[in-house]
Order: C-alpha cells, then sequence, then structure tokens
C-alpha cells in the first residue's frame, strides 16, 4: 500500500522580461485580450463622440464647423490627428462588434473547440481589419 509519492508540478513565477516576449498567444487570446482594449478605447473616446454626434446633427452651421474640424483642425489638434484618433475608433467599434457577436455565437451554441475557436479569432481579425482600412481610405479621402 505504500505507493511513491508522484513528484509535484513546479509553478513558477513569470518573468516579465525573459518569459513575456517569448510566449505566443494563441489567435483567440488574442481576439480577448483586443476586445477588451477596444472597449476600453471606445470608453475612453466617448467624450469625442459625444461632440461628433451633437456638432454633425444641430444644425447646419455645427456640421460646417464638424466638417471644418476635419479638413483644417480644430484648436491645436491638426486635422490628421483627428482622422487617426477617429481611425482608431472605427477599428475599436469594428473590432468590439465581430469579437462581442463570435463571443455570443459560442456561448449560444457551445460550440468551442480549439480548431473552431481559431477560425472565427482569424475571420474576426481580418474582418475588422479589412473594413477599418476601407473606411479609413474614405476617411482620407482616397475615394
Amino acid at each position: 500500500m505504500n505507493e511513491p509519492a508522484k513528484k509535484r508540478p513546479e509553478f513558477r513565477n513569470l518573468n516579465l522580461f525573459s518569459d513575456i516576449p517569448t510566449y505566443r498567444l494563441p489567435l483567440a487570446a488574442l481576439v480577448s485580450i483586443l476586445h477588451r482594449v477596444s472597449g476600453l478605447l471606445m470608453l475612453v473616446l466617448l467624450p469625442l463622440i459625444i461632440w461628433m454626434f451633437d456638432k454633425s446633427v444641430s444644425s447646419e452651421i455645427s456640421f460646417g464647423t464638424f466638417r471644418a474640424a476635419f479638413n483644417a483642425g480644430i484648436g491645436f489638434v491638426p486635422a490628421w490627428l483627428l482622422k487617426l484618433v477617429v481611425l482608431a475608433l472605427i477599428w475599436a467599434y469594428l473590432h468590439h462588434l465581430f469579437a462581442g457577436v463570435r463571443h455570443l455565437w459560442m456561448d449560444v451554441t457551445h460550440h468551442t473547440t480549439k480548431e473552431f475557436g481559431r477560425q472565427t479569432a482569424l475571420a474576426t481579425l481580418v474582418a475588422a481589419v479589412v473594413l477599418t482600412a476601407l473606411l479609413g481610405a474614405k476617411l482620407f479621402g482616397l475615394y
């Protein structure tokens, strides 16, 4: 009845400088982390969203101010910087939408195989980046 004791696994803390740069995240984990980052970005940029909505629908004069901000800048903020911030907001919205739908689909269907998670994570990343590039080209006046 005397069984030899199994060796317990050794757990150690991660070294931030040597372990973290070499760790490879799976795509599903990257999408999950970016889902949180995009939500935080939208929350931080909420005052800008409210300002843009207010200026775009209040009156024709305020809409002219809105357009001028994107053409010549507003105050000390140049137009290109405002467009980059709006481009980041576009990416955040699209990624958060696609990742949220992905998470809801997996929760509802309980379809959580490793391969399905990798495929849907890749589809989420590609769809968000492609649509952001298309809308960014429109935002910067390429078409």
